[in-house]
């Protein structure tokens, strides 16, 4: 890459690079859980790696016929990395909990109020998703109010 302007053209390889390595959160990567196998790198045709000259050695109907076994237990291999995926999550929220102080508000605390709905004006785009400054006046204390 010659400068900054040039990113455009590395973005394939950075593709490349994020759908063949094993992601985290998954334990697979993202290339596996689309076609059911590892991705065979150009330099293993080149150099003709053990992978390579042993697939190539196995008569067609061997082939195909392990390629659709693959290919039948990738909903297996797909669940498994939600649940992997489910457990690193969980993790995180864990991690991320630990360090949360909550706070009281009381009274003549300022607070923002959060629109939940995604507002956008005329020109679609997104306008803020909270309101006010408001000043806290009074605090009901559970049911009644």
């Amino acid at each position: 890459m010659k400068n900054y302007k040039d990113w455009n053209l590395q973005l394939p390889y950075a593709l490349w690079g994020y759908r063949t390595s094993i992601q985290s959160s998954t334990k697979a990567t993202p290339y596996s859980l689309v076609y059911g196998m590892e991705v065979v790198l150009p330099i293993e045709i080149v150099v003709c790696s053990l992978r390579t000259v042993l697939e190539s050695e196995i008569p067609k109907v061997d082939w195909s016929q392990r390629r659709y076994d693959q290919l039948c237990m990738l909903d297996k291999k797909r669940l498994k990395a939600l649940y992997h995926t489910q457990a690193y999550q969980r993790r995180l929220k864990k991690a991320f909990n630990k360090k949360v102080r909550t706070r009281d508000l009381k009274l003549g605390d300022l607070v923002l109020k959060v629109i939940q709905a995604p507002i956008q004006d005329a020109n679609g785009k997104f306008k803020q998703n909270w309101k006010g400054l408001y000043i806290i006046k009074q605090i009901y204390s559970g049911g009644e109010q």
